[in-house]
């Protein structure tokens, strides 16, 4: 075991908000395009943040946004209205300058305003997830917004591909005839947000029916790597999708592959490792029993007399340099896990066969951020992370440098309740602009994409 120890708070003068971690962030953002080539400056923070007269997105000075969507407007396709709950999302390059982005809707079948069904892109009529598409051009104007995917369900994350198509993630394990649903649920689906019915509407069977979260492609091998954000223990498990034909292109993996899980020798629960920096070399991955899940969850199945490795709330995951990232949002004992944080962030080197956890968020703090986080993560252009928290009270995208201060970057205002019972929606779906120079991000309730501007380097 090998650790570097640090202990940072950050306050800005406008939340009083902070995150206390322990890590060695060093090793987290070695691998990212701004390290290799110096282009990092791992400043620490943009300053306090500001009220928002308009009540919508406290930023930092120098600082602005743009509001590019809402549930219940129109879609400029014509198709019926912006749906609601958005959440993971993606920005790809498109011809121009322009930027397609891609962003995920989580809906179950209580959802309050579902994806419209359009012939051609729909998998399951019942189903009110789904993914949107808009269009922008260089000064983030909305050119166009329109479905890329319908009749799915709870679409939570995902993760890009290397040949700029969208991964989306259902989290769920519904199956026909459960909920109203006429299908299986618990797929991944490809999504071209340039052009939607190239891609259409199938599932990729193979890689597991499980509930997903995220997906991260090694862009050297192809190999996909995918979270499990199960509810209840048993938790869910870390895998990898060995792809028959690897970085093949839109419509690649249709052709199917190998589904592996995650075992830690001597490790059944992740949340039982609180020392950042410790490591463990010799990492296995043992064959699922059944991808599809046909008669038992794949967290309940048979991996053998070793069993396999869990861990709660697994969610985010993202490539960078030669190593897959992945967040634990939380873990708690009275959920049945075997230890308590406030988030963990897990570093995996296939070339080394190597897992290392580099963050550790709280509880070893006097002032910790209120409910669950991190959530949905990314790679900031001056360097570090932006972090989506997801909790209870005044919800706010954090960044935290390569040396390891933290910071807030935004935050929402008050947009349900009263001054004496205030409630905000949770960030999701953070990404940036192929160029870096635009953050989205998604408000969850109510849902709102906003595209914000700035100093970011």
């Amino acid at each position: 075991m090998s650790a570097t120890r640090r202990q940072i708070l950050s306050r800005t003068g406008a939340t009083a908000a902070g995150i206390a971690f322990t890590g060695a962030l060093s090793e987290l953002f070695a691998g990212s395009a701004g390290a290799a080539t110096g282009g990092h400056t791992g400043r620490a923070g943009y300053g306090p943040l500001i009220p928002d007269p308009a009540g919508l997105l406290d930023l930092p000075a120098g600082f602005r946004y743009q509001v590019l969507s809402r549930q219940g407007d129109p879609l400029r396709s014509g198709e019926g209205l912006v749906p609601s709950n958005p959440d993971g999302m993606s920005a790809f390059a498109g011809r121009r300058g322009r930027v397609h982005l891609v962003r995920n809707h989580e809906n179950r079948v209580t959802g309050k305003i579902g994806v419209p069904t359009v012939p051609g892109l729909t998998y399951d009529p019942a189903g009110k997830g789904g993914c949107t598409a808009l269009e922008l051009d260089g000064r983030n104007n909305v050119l166009g917004e329109r479905v890329a995917i319908a009749g799915t369900a709870v679409n939570c994350a995902g993760g890009p591909t290397p040949w700029r198509t969208w991964l989306t993630c259902e989290e769920t394990e519904d199956k026909a005839g459960t909920n109203g649903y006429t299908k299986d649920h618990g797929f991944i689906f490809e999504v071209d947000g340039a052009d939607p019915h190239r891609t259409g509407a199938v599932p990729l069977t193979a890689m597991g029916r499980f509930q997903h979260e995220a997906i991260a492609v090694d862009p050297t091998s192809g190999v996909v790597y995918e979270t499990e954000d199960a509810f209840e223990r048993p938790f869910g498990l870390f895998y990898r999708f060995l792809p028959h034909r690897p970085l093949g292109g839109t419509g690649s993996l249709r052709a199917g592959g190998a589904l592996e899980a995650m075992r830690v020798p001597g490790v059944a629960d992740l949340s039982v490792i609180q020392e950042a920096g410790t490591r463990f070399e010799g990492i296995e991955w043992v064959p699922v029993p059944d991808p599809q899940a046909v008669e038992t969850p794949i967290r309940l199945q048979d991996f053998g007399p070793r069993g396999i490795t869990h861990a709660q709330k697994l969610e985010g995951c993202y490539w960078g340099g030669r190593a897959v990232y992945f967040v634990s949002s939380f873990a708690r004992v009275k959920d049945g896990s075997g230890a308590t944080h406030f988030g963990q962030v897990w570093k995996y080197e296939p070339h080394r066969r190597r897992l290392t956890l580099v963050v550790v968020f709280g509880p070893d703090t006097d002032i910790q951020l209120p409910g669950e986080s991190p959530d949905n993560i990314c790679l900031a252009p001056s360097g570090g992370l932006m972090v989506c928290e997801d909790g209870e009270g005044a919800q706010h995208v954090f960044g935290v440098s390569e040396r390891g201060e933290v910071y807030a970057l935004a935050r929402g205002a008050q947009n349900i309740g009263t001054p004496e019972a205030p409630e905000w929606g949770e960030f999701a779906g953070v990404t940036f602009s192929p160029d870096r120079g635009t953050m989205y991000v998604n408000c969850y309730t109510p849902g709102t994409t906003f595209a914000v501007t700035g100093p970011w380097c």
